[in-house]
C-alpha cells in the first residue's frame, strides 16, 4: 500500500495527490499538520530530515521532493507520463525544472505572502510571475501541453501553483493559453484540486 503525507494546501503535496488520483492508484492519506509544526517531529523527521511535505511511503521505499515522486510514480505505474526517449525525457525535465523554480518562487511564492503570511517582498513576486506567465502564454499558443504531445509530469508539476496563482493576487486573466491549458488538465479523467483559500482583496 502506497501512503503520502500530505498538508492540503501545499501546492508540492497537491502535485503528489493529482498524479495519484490521475494513475488511479489506492493509497493511505496521512495528513501532516503544518500549522501545528507536524513536520518537524521526531517520527516524521526519520521519514524526511527536512521536515516538509510530501513524503511517499511505497513498500520499503521512501521519498521525499514532490518531483522525484512524481518521476517514480510515472515510471513505475504510468510511463506514459514520462517516456525514456531521450528527446522526450529531456523536455519533460526542462519544465520539471521550471515547475521547481520559476513557478514556485514566481506565482507559488506570491501565494505564501497571502495564504500563509509570508515575509516576502509581495509587488516584487507579483512582478516576477506575470514575467513567467507571459513565457509561458506564449509557448502554449499552439501547444496543448508544456512538454509534449500529450500530458505528461510536467503538466501535474506546473499545476497546482500555476491554477493557484490568483490566490496570491497574481491575475490569470491576461493569459488565455493558459487558462485554456488549466482546463485541459481539469478535465482529465481522475483529476482532483487543490483546495482553494480565500484570501484579502489586493490593496
Amino acid at each position: 500500500m502506497i501512503t503520502l503525507y500530505d498538508f492540503p494546501l501545499s501546492g508540492h503535496a497537491h502535485r503528489v495527490r493529482l498524479m495519484l488520483s490521475l494513475l488511479n492508484l489506492d493509497y493511505e492519506l496521512v495528513q501532516v499538520d503544518l500549522t501545528r509544526g507536524e513536520q518537524k517531529t521526531p517520527d516524521f523527521l526519520q521519514l524526511n530530515p527536512f521536515g516538509v511535505v510530501p513524503v511517499l511511503v511505497d513498500g520499503d521505499l521512501v521519498l521525499r521532493e514532490s518531483t522525484a515522486i512524481l518521476t517514480y510514480l510515472a515510471r513505475t505505474y504510468g510511463p506514459q507520463w514520462l517516456p525514456i526517449e531521450p528527446v522526450a525525457m529531456a523536455e519533460v525535465q526542462t519544465w520539471l525544472a521550471t515547475a521547481n523554480k520559476d513557478v514556485v518562487t514566481g506565482p507559488g511564492a506570491a501565494r505564501l505572502v497571502t495564504v500563509f503570511n509570508a515575509p516576502l517582498d509581495h509587488a516584487a513576486l507579483i512582478s516576477k510571475s506575470h514575467e513567467l506567465l507571459t513565457t509561458i502564454d506564449k509557448h502554449l499558443v499552439d501547444r496543448q501541453w508544456l512538454a509534449l504531445e500529450h500530458p505528461t509530469i510536467a503538466d501535474v508539476a506546473a499545476y497546482s501553483y500555476i491554477a493557484h496563482a490568483p490566490e496570491g493576487h497574481v491575475s490569470l486573466d491576461g493569459y488565455p493559453n493558459i487558462r485554456r491549458w488549466i482546463t485541459s488538465i481539469e478535465a482529465l479523467p481522475g483529476f482532483v484540486g487543490m483546495p482553494r483559500t480565500e484570501v484579502p482583496a489586493a490593496a
